[in-house]
């Protein structure tokens, strides 16, 4: 695809909520999870096979996603961090490319903006836009009393109805209602569409008609148990953090937890199926890219830790598919890549450029997309519960790097130890390969300004979030704003007008 494409394609970014890329069948072959809607996407589009997020966290995750910068360079530091007005977005340069950007669902926005270059945002958001969430390193043995527990797995089960529930129906709901007013109104204006569910995140909850897909199923079990006295340093703070230690969780509400996760991945795959669907309903079907990726994974079990905030591979690794079939061919990425990219890659999808004068971090996947050698590199950073001092990664080649100043040193070979349990760190015939890390990490950062960088955040936040929580609350919730005068038929509308304009396909 190039630059001078005469037509915009039309842009649907679907993403999912904590969904770990390692379970499912996209990446693993006997995966008992059921996504047979991204499975067919996946065969005719563009898979990375080693995509991960930027910041194993819902809100650092989704601002370096939507502005192709690492949390440092843009204060996203946790789930209670601004994302500033003025910095750029994939949806800000859509826009300046003549797209109708459109938000319906999650994207965690904190603060006063709650656009963020999005024309529309059709749902408020599931979490709160307050500093509320704030992480305080300056009582790191106090364990914030609103994070999560261990409740989503021991009462891990089948439900009618949830507060998930009622934010993804009406997030998909008001997703094909825009694609049905697009092609009804504008169907001339390339479009942008993200979709951004909150499942399969915890609690670990789903319609029986999801969780029966599994009825008889050999639920599979986490592969690697390990002690708490045996975690590394930030483990063990996580283990705190969710109200993990000294509390052992039983065989059968763990395997109970991980049904539900895979029939809430089904529930999901459902939705992209009745979106597609409506692309094909629609007639927008082969003018339309679709990506479909995530914030970050879920570790399930998976060496006795639960949700995400480390960079193992099931917390920190998420899928990522490319349906583009008219413009690239069906294959498999192997290079390491990370949600940081897509903004370069979606403004070059869109046939624009990104300003080379100002700073981006992410990278164009269009070298992978057209089959071409590229990068293979990603950077991370964290700064949330459970850290003690900032905790970044570098995946590269083999290696993946783990470090924080205090007590983080992990080096990993992943293609001779997928499940990371041989610490190379301290093994001499690897100490070349663990300098040249340690030399890039003190070259790319100063762990120490950023650690009073991230205190002076923190502080700031927690004295405007009380003092704007006395007497009148002013709230930055997106309210979604419905003009009821023009719904569906009123007196001011002529009707057989009214009806013209409304039905789809046209008739004369």
């Amino acid at each position: 695809m190039t630059a001078a494409a005469t037509k915009r394609p039309h842009i649907l970014f679907i993403m999912a909520d904590q969904m770990a890329a390692p379970l499912l069948p996209l990446h693993d072959a006997a995966s008992v999870v059921q996504m047979p809607h991204l499975s067919a996407l996946a065969a005719q589009g563009v898979t990375f096979d080693s995509a991960y997020c930027n910041s194993p966290l819902c809100a650092p995750s989704r601002f370096s996603l939507v502005s192709g910068q690492l949390p440092s360079r843009i204060g996203g530091f946790d789930n209670a961090a601004d994302l500033a007005a003025d910095v750029p977005t994939y949806a800000h340069y859509l826009r300046n490319l003549g797209y109708r950007t459109a938000l319906s669902g999650k994207m965690h926005f904190c603060g006063p903006d709650q656009l963020h270059g999005y024309e529309e945002r059709l749902t408020s958001d599931i979490y709160p836009a307050d500093y509320g969430w704030a992480v305080n390193w300056d009582e790191l043995e106090v364990r914030p009393s609103w994070y999560h527990n261990m409740a989503s797995v021991l009462q891990a089960g089948t439900c009618v109805r949830s507060n998930q529930l009622d934010f993804d129906e009406e997030v998909v709901f008001k997703a094909r209602q825009y694609l049905y007013d697009h092609v009804r109104n504008h169907p001339e204006q390339p479009f942008c569409l993200t979709v951004s569910m909150t499942h399969p995140h915890d609690p670990y909850t789903i319609p029986a008609q999801y969780w029966d897909l599994y009825e008889g199923v050999d639920i599979p079990m986490p592969r690697t148990v390990i002690a708490q006295a045996n975690q590394d340093a930030h483990s063990k703070r996580l283990l705190k953090v969710i109200d993990l230690w000294d509390k052992p969780l039983p065989d059968e509400a763990i395997a109970r937890a991980r049904r539900a996760y895979f029939g809430a991945c089904s529930y999901v795959d459902n939705q992209i199926g009745a979106l597609v669907k409506t692309l094909d309903d629609c007639g927008l079907r082969d003018d339309t890219i679709i990506v479909f990726s995530g914030d970050h994974g879920d570790m399930l079990g998976e060496r006795s830790l639960w949700y995400k905030m480390h960079w193992f591979e099931m917390a920190a690794r998420v899928p990522l598919v490319i349906h583009a079939p008219k413009h690239f061919a069906a294959h498999r990425v192997a290079h390491s890549v990370s949600t940081i990219d897509l903004l370069p890659t979606l403004v070059e999808l869109a046939g624009g450029t990104t300003d080379a004068r100002l700073h981006l971090d992410g990278r164009s996947l269009l070298p992978h997309l057209q089959g071409q050698a590229g990068h293979d590199e990603v950077i991370g950073e964290y700064m949330a519960e459970g850290s003690k001092t900032p905790l970044v990664m570098i995946r590269r080649g083999p290696w993946k790097f783990m470090y924080s100043q205090d007590d983080i040193c992990l080096l990993y070979n992943l293609p001779n130890d997928p499940d990371e349990l041989h610490n190379l760190a301290n093994d001499p015939a690897h100490q070349e390969v663990l300098n040249g890390f340690k030399q890039e990490v003190a070259k790319r950062w100063d762990l120490g300004a950023l650690h009073q960088q991230v205190l002076d955040s923190q502080r700031r936040r927690r004295l405007v979030g009380k003092a704007l929580s006395q007497g009148t609350l002013t709230s930055w919730d997106h309210q979604p704003m419905v003009k009821a005068s023009e719904q569906y038929m009123r007196n001011h509308m002529d009707l057989d007008d009214l009806e013209r304009r409304a039905r789809f396909p046209k008739v004369s």
